[in-house]
């Protein structure tokens, strides 16, 4: 994902004005000037390290022999650093074919926190962008050269897969229409009682395209965003609004529906921890959207839109995930009414001060150039956020 820089107007991605000269004296010296590499290779290595040791800590909490977890980790971390890095050189090598300065891009390892060992990586813009045309290409760039790897990966790992007897514990990976199709070409059948134990080709790849589905939500400035800006202009902004009110709406929805089958079936709401911990990954993206949009807004009008701390939203929203993990298995009338009447109080503070208030403008695209883009490009915008709605995992973990 491309970063702006910190005098940039925006968030990760790139923003742009419409008055400015991609070849002014700043930009000419940046460019000329030696491309940093040192921190960036160290943060690839660390991350390099973070998942290949979370990836083999995990097979072996799962009882996989040293070796097999040996052998599974490389193969994870070597597929899934792949796909990432063809994602973040996607970006960089657009962002320099359309002369604007970008930096090399910067792994975050997150070693066990995150179940991939790794919050992906960000890129840096230290110059503006001037026309939507770049602005769909740069942003366009990174998800399709990460699919272009992580779709045959996936595909080549599932082919590789086991079918094993399934007792319904453990966690399960979420499903898309892509992922479907993939599947029924290439993996084995799967007999009733049995599941597809994936490879760790595979599970890198499902990870790839997990990642690049996040990417290609059409919010603020995430890589959807910058290539729906570029498609709808400033139209987009009331989309990205839309899309980030229906996050809220689908964690309800998906709760109310998983309880509503239980009561159907007989089982009541002993469940409900189990189903508010398989939705909440909707409500936590709510926040962190709102969290980024927060945090790397330096226009005056989106940032006093605004009227929640950074604090306040990372430590409710981490409230809320740790009580309803702690829960997941209690069916305690008191204690699930107690966590919902939290959530209330805090979605009552997005409604008055923050993303629920009428006239925010917390995820507003920064402006870019006012000239539309050619069929061609049209064509590509389209593709690329079909995407989206091809990968779109209902239920991305479930436990």
């Amino acid at each position: 994902m491309p970063s702006l820089p910190s005098d940039s107007t925006g968030s990760p991605p790139p923003s742009v004005t419409s008055s400015a000269d991609p070849t002014d004296a700043a930009l000419r010296r940046a460019r000329s000037a030696p491309l940093a590499w040192r921190a960036n290779a160290g943060l690839f290595v660390a991350t390099v390290g973070s998942v290949f040791a979370t990836f083999f800590l995990t097979s072996v909490w799962n009882g996989d022999a040293s070796r097999t977890a040996v052998v599974g980790a490389a193969q994870f971390t070597s597929t899934l650093l792949a796909i990432l890095l063809a994602h973040e050189f996607g970006h960089f090598v657009a962002a320099r074919r359309h002369r604007v300065d970008a930096s090399l891009p910067y792994f975050i390892p997150l070693p066990l926190l995150s179940p991939f060992g790794t919050m992906g990586a960000v890129i840096r813009m230290r110059s503006i962008i001037p026309t939507r045309r770049a602005l769909l290409d740069i942003g366009a760039a990174g998800p399709l050269a990460g699919l272009a790897l992580a779709l045959p990966l996936y595909a080549w790992g599932a082919a590789h897969s086991r079918v094993m007897p399934f007792d319904g514990q453990g966690a399960e990976l979420g499903d898309s229409l892509l992922l479907r199709l993939i599947d029924g070409y290439v993996a084995p059948p799967v007999p009733a009682g049995m599941a597809l134990f994936l490879s760790p080709v595979a599970n890198a790849g499902w990870a790839g395209l997990f990642v690049t589905m996040i990417n290609l939500l059409p919010v603020g400035q995430l890589d959807g965003g910058h290539v729906a800006y570029a498609l709808f202009g400033p139209r987009q902004n009331r989309l990205a609004r839309w899309m980030h009110h229906s996050m809220l709406v689908f964690f309800f929805v998906s709760v109310a529906s998983f309880a509503a089958r239980d009561v159907h079936a007989g089982f009541g709401l002993w469940r409900l921890g189990r189903h508010v911990g398989n939705s909440i990954f909707w409500l936590v993206w709510f926040e962190v959207l709102a969290i980024l949009g927060s945090i790397t807004s330096r226009e005056p009008a989106r940032r006093n839109s605004d009227g929640l701390t950074v604090r306040v939203r990372v430590l409710a929203t981490l409230g809320l995930v740790l009580v309803a993990s702690v829960l997941h298995d209690r069916s305690s009338p008191v204690l699930w009414t107690s966590w919902f009447a939290a959530l209330a109080v805090l979605l009552v503070m997005e409604a008055r001060w923050g993303a629920l208030r009428d006239g925010s403008h917390l995820l507003d695209h920064p402006a870019t150039g006012h000239a539309p883009l050619r069929f061609g490009r049209i064509v590509i915008a389209i593709v690329t956020l079909a995407f989206f709605a091809l990968l779109f995992m209902p239920t991305p973990f479930a436990l």
